[in-house]
C-alpha cells in the first residue's frame, strides 16, 4: 500500500469520501473558500468530530497535490479505520483479561506508531489509543511499521486523551505513564487493569495527561545519554507488565 492511497483530492470526491463514512484524518481547505460545494464538505466535515480542519493557502495545496487538480480542498484520509475505545475494552473482556491499554501522547513519527502497535500485539495488549492532534494517524507507512499488528491490534482515535483516561478510570482502570522523574518500573506495582502512557519523540507525556495517571514510571539507565527512542520505552514498560502480569506480582 502507497502513502498516495491516503490523499483523496478534490471537491466530488472528497465530499463523497465523507458521505461513504470512509475515516478521514485531516482536511485541507483553500484559506477565504466559502462556496456551495466547499461548505457543504465542512458540514460532511463536522459530522465526524475527530477531523482536523485546515484553512490553508493555495501554496500549500499546490505542493501537497499529486494531480494538480485538488480545486482547493484535500484530504487525508486513514489508511485502516478506527476503532471506539468500547472496543478495546470488549478486547479485553472476550479474552477473559484485565484490561491492558497503550496510550500515546504525541508520537507523531508513524515508524514509532507502527513500531509501537506491534509491540502492543506481541505483548498482549488490548488495543491502542492515540489523540486527534498533534499526531500520526493510521497511514499506509504505520500499517507497514506494525508488520501486520494493524490488523489485530485495534487502535482508537480520541479528542482528549485526558478525558479518556477519567472515563477508564471508572472502569477500575489504573494509569502508569513513562517519566525520567518517575519511581523505578521495578518498584511499581503494575498488575491489575493498566494504561501505560507514552510521551512523544521529544517533549514526553504532557502535562495534563501526566497529571492523570496515577503513576510514573522510570526505565532505569546506565548509560552517557538520559533519553530512549519512544517505540523503544514503550516496549521495555510493555514488557514489564507482561513479567509482572506472569509472576502475578512484583
Amino acid at each position: 500500500m502507497s502513502e498516495n492511497q491516503t490523499l483523496i483530492e478534490g471537491r466530488n470526491a472528497v465530499l463523497e469520501a465523507f458521505r461513504s463514512g470512509r475515516t478521514i484524518d485531516k482536511l485541507y481547505v483553500l484559506d477565504g473558500c466559502k462556496d456551495g460545494p466547499v461548505q457543504t464538505i465542512l458540514r460532511e466535515a463536522r459530522k465526524q468530530k475527530d477531523v482536523i480542519l485546515n484553512f490553508v493557502p493555495k501554496e500549500r495545496l499546490d505542493q501537497m497535490s499529486e494531480t494538480g487538480h485538488h480545486q482547493g480542498v484535500v484530504a487525508q484520509a486513514a489508511a485502516y479505520g478506527y476503532a471506539a475505545v468500547e472496543d478495546i475494552l470488549a478486547n479485553a473482556a472476550k479474552k477473559g483479561e484485565p484490561p491492558f491499554i497503550i496510550l500515546l501522547d504525541g508520537i507523531e513519527d508513524p515508524h514509532n506508531l507502527g513500531a509501537i502497535i506491534r509491540t502492543a500485539n506481541q505483548a498482549g495488549a488490548h488495543g491502542v489509543i492515540i489523540p486527534s492532534r498533534r499526531a500520526v494517524g493510521l497511514t499506509a507507512t504505520v500499517a507497514r511499521a506494525s508488520a501486520g499488528a494493524l490488523n489485530y491490534t485495534p487502535v482508537a482515535k480520541v479528542p482528549n486523551l485526558s478525558s479518556v483516561i477519567g472515563q477508564l478510570k471508572k472502569e477500575g482502570i489504573w494509569f502508569v505513564c513513562a517519566d525520567m522523574a518517575g519511581e523505578s518500573m521495578y518498584q511499581l506495582d503494575l498488575t491489575g487493569p493498566i494504561g501505560l502512557v507514552i510521551g512523544g519523540e521529544g517533549d514526553g507525556v504532557g502535562r495534563l495527561v501526566k497529571e492523570n495517571c496515577d503513576m510514573a514510571a522510570r526505565i532505569p539507565m546506565k548509560g552517557d545519554i538520559d533519553s530512549l527512542n519512544a517505540s523503544v520505552a514503550a516496549g521495555i514498560l510493555a514488557y514489564e507488565i507482561v513479567r509482572q502480569r506472569l509472576n502475578g506480582k512484583r
